[in-house]
């Protein structure tokens, strides 16, 4: 009957509802994240806003407001719990000394460290971890900066800016994809004759 089928269904309605209430308590009860927060929900990334019993409100980096039931979340990331942390493959030609790249991303990491500006959100200076990978047209070096939580973006822009600038100075070379083409061994090269036209 008509009503059976309305039981059922406010039956199962209050299971999911009962569900995400219970679901929402343990997730304030752990504190694994917290209104402010930078996270990834099932996927999606952003700040959370608002957490209550029932639903989690994310708004992502374009403003869209993403709202999770807690009893459908199945993971969360938690991007500035308790510290936060920016990494860096930065990739050189294979010309280059990676002694001497290495040292230079130090510096820079250092220089920033030492100043006030950047100290009091920088937990130490840079990590350089050292070769990371043989790319196709470059060498990529690894390296990572720890920081407050949430400070790892503006303390990623400016070591990268400030590691360009340090780049040019020292000549070091950052490399872009390009390409050799290969006629074969039985191919002669094609041949150009440039001439000058008298216009006169």
């Amino acid at each position: 009957s008509a009503a059976g089928i309305v039981g059922l269904a406010v039956g199962f309605g209050a299971q999911e509802l009962v569900r995400d209430f219970i679901s929402g308590f343990f997730i304030l009860l752990e504190d694994g994240i917290r209104a402010g927060d930078v996270v990834t929900l099932n996927g999606t990334t952003g700040t959370v806003e608002k957490m209550e019993l029932r639903t989690i409100t994310l708004r992502d980096s374009m403003g869209v407001v993403h709202i999770f039931q807690n009893g459908k979340v199945n993971t969360i990331s938690n991007m500035t719990k308790g510290w936060s942390a920016v990494r860096f493959d930065i990739r050189v030609a294979y010309k280059e000394n990676l002694a001497k790249v290495m040292e230079v991303m130090q510096q820079v990491g250092d220089e920033m460290y030492a100043e006030d500006e950047y100290k009091t959100n920088m937990l130490a200076s840079v990590e350089v971890s050292g070769l990371n990978n043989f790319g196709d047209s470059a060498l990529e070096i690894r390296a990572r900066i720890r920081t407050r939580p949430g400070k790892q973006w503006g303390i990623g822009r400016e070591y990268r800016k400030r590691l360009k600038e340090a780049f040019d100075k020292h000549n070091i070379e950052i490399p872009f994809p390009h390409q050799t083409i290969y006629w074969g061994d039985n191919m002669s090269p094609l041949k150009l004759n440039v001439t000058e036209e008298n216009k006169n």
